[in-house]
């Protein structure tokens, strides 16, 4: 089993030297088809988990929310100090993933708008380094899933300025309150056999969903 973001997972699959691969986004249509193209047979999507996109900061940042059209000029370079979203006078260090991630291109289409991250972002291989930067770093500002949050705060989100601030957590992402809530993925080459049947059926069912949340994840939303 090997790292290194969704779209690392996703190349894997369809060269064929994985038989499963995870995905925190939706597979890209180009991308299903060099699947049926490589592999005979099409891309097969399973909802494993749901997450919360979280907004990291320092346990010591003052803040405790912000909004998506603050949080995309902070990282767009055009905020670029914490007194303006009413923290202390300092330069924001940004931190970020790099762009084979799925957190990356999810932030990036839904509070980025699909723009360029400022140049001062620092890009980083994975969500845990990312959260271990925010947490040695007072001013420092990070985001991924919310399963990473030893140690640092997660702020409350605002869809828009005007509106209240809504807390990650698995009722406001199971209902979608949570403005940036996303769905993780397992896909296979074809419908899943064997043992990779089994694991998917595992994670699936009761014990499996129950891991997803001992782990800081969110359980799929019953039927």
């Amino acid at each position: 089993m090997t790292g290194g973001g969704s779209g690392t997972g996703i190349a894997a699959l369809i060269n064929g030297s994985t038989d499963i691969c995870e995905a925190s986004r939706p597979m890209k249509d180009k991308e299903k088809e060099d699947v049926q193209a490589k592999r005979g047979s099409p891309a097969i999507e399973t909802k494993v988990a749901l997450d919360a996109l979280a907004v990291y900061v320092n346990d010591k940042n003052p803040i405790t929310e912000i909004s998506i059209p603050m949080l995309a000029k902070i990282y767009l370079g055009e905020v670029k100090d914490w007194k303006e979203v009413g923290g202390k006078p300092h330069a924001i260090i940004l931190y970020g993933r790099e762009n084979n991630s799925g957190t990356y291109g999810y932030f990036k289409e839904h509070v980025l708008a699909n723009k360029d991250f400022a140049p001062a972002t620092q890009t980083l291989a994975g969500t845990s380094a990312v959260a271990n930067a925010v947490k040695g770093d007072v001013y420092g500002i990070g985001y991924g899933g919310i399963a990473y949050l030893e140690g640092i705060k997660a702020l409350n989100v605002k869809k828009e300025d005007t509106m209240p601030a809504v807390m990650p957590k698995l009722e406001t992402a199971q209902d979608g309150t949570y403005p940036i809530s996303r769905f993780l993925y397992f896909y296979t080459a074809g419908e899943p056999a064997g043992a990779i049947k089994k694991f998917i059926d595992w994670t699936k069912g009761q014990d499996g969903q129950k891991v997803v949340g001992d782990v800081g994840y969110y359980p799929l939303p019953k039927p």
